[in-house]
């Protein structure tokens, strides 16, 4: 139950789909802080939710933990976030998405061409990497890799 001790492993389990076993391990990975009420039973904050959320939507876009840690790491421990606390990083981590985005919409765009990775298997790559010109600029699919 919620009170004014906090919300339950059990409750945050509830509200956000994850299983305890996963709430334990974000704790681990030190993006929540459960504190200890005066039994000992960890205890959640309802900004807790949001927290989790927020690495499960993370998650799902492709971030690995470390990277979603760096960005909460701007977060305050000591108190439940604000929305210009949640502004700083979202702004750091639009500009990701935005990058992320970029290079989707040129996978997009150039996957049915040649995208610079070398095999010159398609008739289209002796017009945009004659003689596997783009190997100068390094190994893999440079035309993918290089922001246009």
């Amino acid at each position: 139950m919620r009170s004014r001790q906090g919300l339950t492993i059990g409750n945050v389990a509830e509200r956000t789909g994850l299983a305890t076993s996963a709430i334990r391990y974000y704790e681990d990975m030190g993006l929540v802080f459960p504190f200890r009420n005066d039994a000992g039973q960890r205890r959640f904050a309802s900004a807790d939710i949001r927290r989790l959320s927020f690495v499960m939507i993370s998650q799902s876009l492709g971030f690995s933990i470390s990277e979603i840690r760096k960005a909460m790491d701007r977060l305050p421990t000591d108190r439940a976030p604000t929305k210009a606390d949640w502004t700083k990083i979202s702004r750091r981590f639009g500009a990701e998405l935005d990058e992320r985005i970029a290079k989707m919409q040129r996978l997009r765009e150039k996957l049915d061409g040649c995208i610079g990775c070398g095999c010159l298997s398609l008739k289209t790559c002796s017009l945009y990497n004659k003689d596997d010109a783009v190997a100068k600029s390094g190994p893999g699919p440079r035309h993918l890799l290089e922001s246009n």
